[in-house]
């Protein structure tokens, strides 16, 4: 089965809207264990503007289940990480000022700084994910730096899939194809839902994980997070 790494940045921005603890960061963490999910993901941003820097430190406590934090690796970010040691580290190329993720690395280009920080988590105990856009070139790009996995970045997926065209599909199954055969663990995560995840987690061999924030929080906002997260492990079996 593939697992479920529920986001909560977007808990983390209803609490900041209106400052206080409500609502409650670490309860809302615990909940979404306790309803199935067997992971809790952060991406936390220099400017704070949702997860912040101290919640990934409290959360460690409380995640029992798989903790991912994604980021781009600047320095204190890095030095977050090193001293949490979460299970798994997603390394994300987004700049200071995007809204979110919006592209995936050049691992062609960005291969030697690649390599050296995920050397560095990798011999800290912490797994190491990058997040990629569908090409087959950052796949064999990917396999050089070291890492263990690899999260496919699937908007453009989600986009199309939502317009009726399902042959967006392709280029995502082949990736993971290749990516399989040189040795990566394969994740995937942006815009997933509960209308497009069945058909991409039946499209893409080995997939182990995917890591869903807003879709799945709005989606709560209409069916309640139980019931939500109870669907996506229903359509991840």
């Amino acid at each position: 089965m593939t697992k479920l790494s529920v986001n909560i940045n977007k808990i983390a921005t209803l609490r900041n809207a209106r400052g206080g603890n409500v609502p409650n960061l670490l309860k809302m963490a615990e909940d979404i264990q306790k309803f199935g999910a067997q992971g809790i993901t952060i991406h936390p941003r220099p400017d704070e503007r949702h997860i912040r820097y101290q919640d990934a430190y409290d959360l460690k406590s409380i995640v029992t289940s798989e903790y991912n934090i994604e980021g781009n690796p600047m320095d204190n970010f890095t030095k977050m990480v090193l001293e949490i040691k979460p299970t798994q580290v997603t390394l994300v190329p987004d700049a200071v000022d995007a809204i979110t993720s919006n592209a995936g690395w050049d691992t062609v280009k960005h291969k030697d700084y690649l390599k050296e920080i995920i050397s560095e988590f990798k011999n800290n105990g912490i797994r190491t994910s990058i997040f990629v856009d569908p090409t087959l070139k950052m796949i064999e790009g990917a396999a050089e730096t070291g890492t263990d996995r690899i999260e496919l970045y699937t908007e453009e997926f989600a986009d199309q899939y939502a317009l009726g065209n399902k042959d967006a599909i392709k280029p995502y199954t082949e990736c993971a194809v290749l990516a399989s055969q040189l040795g990566l663990g394969i994740n995937a995560g942006h815009d997933l839902s509960l209308d497009n995840i069945q058909f991409f987690k039946e499209n893409i061999p080995n997939l182990l994980e995917v890591s869903i924030g807003h879709a799945l929080i709005s989606e709560a906002l209409y069916d309640g997070i139980e019931k939500v997260i109870a669907g996506y492990l229903q359509r991840l079996k």
